[in-house]
């Protein structure tokens, strides 16, 4: 096998405006602190992150041939990410997402493009050998695979790969379409609030027993409160570190790479959630997903 962790999401960069940004229509232009463009996207900031702690990361995503796909592709073979897979088309946009920063809160504007184009079809079967896990994030932005998902899963798992989801928040407030995927998943990774949604339960307790009722691990994030993890009559919790947050962007993938990499590695559910805490924790250090990963001699010093 080439590759620990094979990648099947969605590419855009993020441009991150910070200061006062909340807009004033009529014409009026306003001055903001900074603006940066940086690596986006939930797919991609996992693969990176992945990578940076030691991990063979394979990405299959869709792009155009323009300034934002050319900018995400160079930026995620410079961090080691395996890109040979991604469909370049010509025709197509890449999806952008513009996030309004206020420090203390933020908004996003998404240009989708080609976000929702891959499909499950895409993923070839030889592509999947070349894998030991699949992982999918941003479920509900990638409408054109969701459909093909239960298939894709099903593929991965006949041909010996575990599989891994962090659906992300869903834009349409329904939450739809879960819960066969669920069944097929070995590791879930929602956050607190998107727990509650798709369990449809009153408390992460019962939602995390919920979430949990085969065989999976349930791994859940609750941003400055830690994160609790979850297999089967076994459950665990961990802290966030204390660091000096500049951009919370990101935080949840780069725990999600943590994560998988202690599941790769055979690693207890205790020091996995360790270095999963670590990783999310010491990624807020810096603006965007991406500038502040830390490596994994780094974060073992917190495990």
């Amino acid at each position: 096998m080439m590759f620990d962790i094979l990648v099947a999401g969605e590419i855009n960069p993020d441009l991150i405006l910070s200061g006062d940004v909340t807009p004033e229509f009529n014409q009026v232009e306003k001055l903001v602190d900074s603006a940066t463009l940086t690596i986006g996207s939930s797919s991609v900031i996992f693969a990176c992150g992945a990578a940076r702690l030691g991990l063979k990361v394979a990405f299959i995503g869709m792009c155009g041939k323009d300034v934002f796909g050319t900018f995400m592709l160079d930026e995620m073979y410079k961090r080691g990410v395996d890109v040979s897979n991604v469909l370049l088309l010509p025709a197509g946009q890449t999806g952008l997402s513009v996030i309004l920063d206020r420090s203390n809160d933020r908004a996003i504007l998404t240009h989708a493009g080609l976000i929702a184009a891959l499909t499950a079809e895409d993923v070839s079967d030889d592509l999947l050998r070349s894998a030991r896990h699949l992982h999918i994030a941003s479920y509900f932005l990638q409408v054109a695979l969701r459909p093909g998902l239960t298939e894709l899963f099903t593929r991965a798992h006949s041909l010996c790969l575990t599989t891994s989801l962090d659906t992300n928040w869903d834009p349409s407030g329904e939450w739809h379409g879960v819960d066969e995927l669920l069944r097929l998943t070995d590791i879930f990774l929602p956050n607190e609030n998107e727990a509650l949604a798709i369990s449809g339960a009153s408390t992460l307790e019962a939602a995390m027993e919920k979430l949990g009722q085969g065989n999976q691990v349930v791994a859940v994030k609750c941003g400055n409160h830690g994160a609790y993890a979850s297999h089967g009559e076994k459950t665990v919790y961990a802290p966030a570190l204390s660091v000096q947050v500049v951009d919370t962007i990101g935080a949840g993938d780069n725990f999600d790479a943590g994560f998988l990499y202690g599941c790769l590695k055979g690693w207890s559910l205790e020091k996995t959630l360790r270095l999963a805490t670590a990783c999310g924790s010491l990624s807020s250090r810096g603006v965007g997903g991406t500038s502040a990963q830390p490596t994994l001699e780094e974060a073992m010093k917190y495990v």
